[in-house]
């Protein structure tokens, strides 16, 4: 009985080295505990002498692979009376080496074999205490009720067969005997059940990325997540949420180097001027189109083709109220008075009026009576007006005619609208460079007067024509410079 205890303690050495071997070379394995409390009923050999009855224990196991472990088992069995009605304890103590078939598997069908005995104490046949040794093999089925391959619980059905000879001295000395055990038990495994050399709670062997970064997250195989695609894990991206396409740092922060607000890697437009105004690409505007970006440029709206400082406000090297780039006469005395494209203006009565009051009236005009012919013996104030209408191209006007209350209204409107046209006819004619497009023709008659129609005098005022600025924008400027210098 020795020599086969001694053997028997060899194969296990043997099985357990084995075991270790490959649980290091092929699936990097530590170990996993497991727990199985059971109940069941015996199939005792007759040559026992004991009925057969209920069982009940538990197992313990160490798992030195996914598949492998070592189990050791302790059941009890209720106190018999024997055929000479003396009263003994039954105990079944096993150590075996337990084989999973499919471990993966919902339904995992297993085998075990290993040393075994039964322990009888009490009883009148010497001696008192029987310590049946022996092999024993057996298998069964787990089914999972819950948990993971590591954690799991399962439902454990077993059937294993306790072959022992009779303990020299009893009765059927030296046969060897076959006695069943059919077993129900719930198996418990506790703590994980491989290495997880790069901490990241997926086991080395079910992990599909191993070397993960320490803090990654990762999901269900080890692989570690970047929720905002920006190259830098979760759990090690200190900023969440960085835009597609961003550039970012080792902690996943976006970085923004010209800091237009707009991430590098989206921003279009590198090395931004600091403080401008950017658009959702990072590149600057210039409203005015004055070379000086929208943000920094502290003096918006310049007029097209100024010339401009730093700062985007425009230049008047000869401060004559007339920006660079647009005066076409550079180099003015400060004192002279210009038109609006910063050349010297002849200063004349009717300049004086169109600046003062943004219109031109005369009555200085003659037509012959009742008539829109003009007398041309005498049109000096005609080509004085037009000579000031040569200098402002720009400018856009009404002309309208004005009669007294002589006749009636009806034709002192058609008269006053006559001469009107007359007037304009006049100075296109005279003076090539006016354009006839620049001027509304209207006739008012008689219906605004300026002065008593019941006098010689005040009759004579309101035979007038007019000469009114529309777009007062255009001499606006050299209205204002005027009231500088006159100040001054």
């Amino acid at each position: 009985m020795n020599r086969k205890v001694n053997v028997l303690t060899l194969m296990l050495m043997t099985l357990l080295v084995a075991g270790a071997a490959v649980a290091e070379v092929g699936q990097n394995d530590r170990p996993v505990f497991s727990l199985t409390p059971y109940v069941g009923t015996t199939i005792l050999s007759d040559d026992i002498g004991l009925e057969d009855d209920l069982i009940y224990g538990g197992r313990a196991a160490v798992h030195l692979l996914r598949s492998l472990s070592i189990e050791g088992t302790m059941g009890w069995m209720d106190s018999q009376v024997t055929a000479d009605g003396t009263s003994v304890d039954f105990r079944h103590e096993a150590l075996d080496l337990v084989l999973d078939l499919a471990p993966r598997s919902n339904v995992n069908p297993y085998l075990l074999g290993g040393w075994g005995r039964m322990v009888v104490e009490g009883g009148s046949v010497a001696p008192a205490i029987w310590k049946l040794n022996g092999w024993e093999v057996g298998g069964g089925i787990k089914w999972r009720l819950g948990g993971d391959n590591v954690s799991r619980r399962d439902l454990r059905l077993e059937l294993r067969d306790v072959m022992s000879d009779l303990t020299s001295g009893l009765p059927n000395n030296g046969d060897m005997t076959h006695n069943l055990i059919l077993t129900a038990g719930l198996q418990f495994h506790f703590g994980r059940g491989s290495k997880d050399a790069d901490g990241d709670g997926v086991r080395d062997q079910d992990d599909a990325c191993t070397g993960t970064p320490a803090g990654a997250v990762v999901d269900m195989a080890g692989c570690p997540v970047d929720s905002d695609g920006d190259g830098v894990y979760d759990g090690i991206d200190q900023c969440e949420g960085t835009p597609a396409g961003a550039k970012v740092d080792a902690h996943g922060c976006p970085s923004d180097s010209d800091g237009d607000g707009v991430f590098d890697g989206l921003d279009k437009c590198n090395d931004t001027p600091k403080g401008a105004k950017v658009d959702a690409y990072g590149c600057s505007s210039d409203s005015d189109g004055d070379g000086v970006v929208d943000g920094v440029d502290m003096c918006a709206d310049t007029p097209m083709g100024a010339v401009v400082d730093a700062r985007g406000c425009p230049v008047d090297s000869d401060k004559d109220g007339v920006y660079d780039g647009l005066d076409q006469c550079p180099g003015t005395d400060p004192d002279t008075f210009v038109d609006d494209k910063g050349c010297p203006l002849e200063v004349t009565e009717t300049v004086e009026q169109l600046l003062d009051t943004g219109m031109i009236r005369t009555s200085d005009v003659r037509f012959r009576s009742g008539s829109a012919e003009l007398n041309t013996a005498d049109t000096v104030k005609l080509d004085e007006i037009g000579r000031t209408l040569v200098q402002w191209p720009e400018l856009r006007l009404e002309l309208s005619g004005h009669t007294d209350s002589q006749g009636s209204e009806a034709f002192n409107q058609k008269l006053s609208q006559d001469r009107a046209q007359a007037v304009l006819d006049y100075l296109v004619a005279k003076f090539p460079s006016i354009d006839a497009n620049q001027f509304t023709v209207i006739g008012y008659g008689e219906s605004i007067p300026i002065a008593d129609n019941s006098t010689v005098q005040g009759r004579a005022e309101n035979r007038r024509v007019e000469f009114k600025v529309l777009n007062t924008d255009v001499i606006k400027r050299v209205q204002e410079r005027r009231k500088v210098m006159k100040k001054n």
